[in-house]
């Protein structure tokens, strides 16, 4: 059975460590904050000049003027500080976010990123993700493996314009973990329930399917 949005963030949870910065795309990436493992401290970033967000407000926390870049009320943790969006961007370019994790149109074998517009569609702008995708340390994509017309969104070559090029190491979707080594996808894990046969048919980009692959846990 294919994941929930919730899932996806909660899978994704398990690749942090004690004392990353992480920036949170806008999407599914957001809801990584509410999966946190206990004990483990990190720090999230948003563009306009936060860091330290928290989960997500309740109707008791909720602070209308609290908000990350995309627009969402958000929480801050104690501790966390507050910037110009200038100085967000400097922290970015300058290589001290550890992780980001983005969400994606198209992602191709070669490790490119199709994430900020489709042609003929109203375009907000690109945000922050060009100078995420250049900077970070390390890229996780969050998404749906396939599109809603069952067209599979991993590919051998991006469609759309790009993001970014050869920075994608690992994308978890509704179906699956997979990580970019050597100019194909390695199959890690899959969603429970869901057979690597229905994994490799919606998979256009080179697959390599080790002997067993195990299911994901929570």
């Amino acid at each position: 059975m294919a994941l929930s949005r919730e899932q996806i963030a909660q899978r994704i949870s398990q690749e942090l460590k004690d004392g990353y910065y992480v920036n949170l795309g806008i999407g599914i990436p957001t809801l990584v904050a509410n999966y946190v493992p206990k004990g483990m401290d990190v720090l999230f970033q948003s563009e306009n000049g936060l860091l330290g967000m928290g989960e997500f407000p309740t109707e008791e926390t909720i602070d209308p003027d609290l908000i990350n870049a995309g627009k969402q009320t958000v929480t801050a943790v104690t501790g966390a500080s507050y910037f110009s969006s200038a100085e967000s961007f400097a922290m970015i370019r300058g290589g001290h976010i550890d992780l980001t994790v983005l969400g994606a149109f198209e992602v191709d074998q070669k490790g490119n990123i199709a994430s900020w517009m489709i042609p003929g569609k109203l375009v907000k702008g690109m945000g922050g993700a060009m100078d995420l995708v250049a900077s970070a340390r390390n890229i996780i994509v969050a998404m749906a493996h396939a599109n809603k017309q069952g067209e599979s969104k991993i590919l051998k070559s991006c469609n759309l314009p790009l993001t970014g090029v050869h920075c994608v190491r690992k994308v978890v979707t509704d179906l699956a973990v997979l990580e970019l080594r050597e100019g194909a996808f390695h199959l890690l894990e899959r969603a429970p329930g869901v057979s690597v046969e229905d994994i490799k048919k919606l998979t256009e980009a080179d697959l390599y399917i080790p002997e067993h692959v195990p299911e994901m846990a929570f």
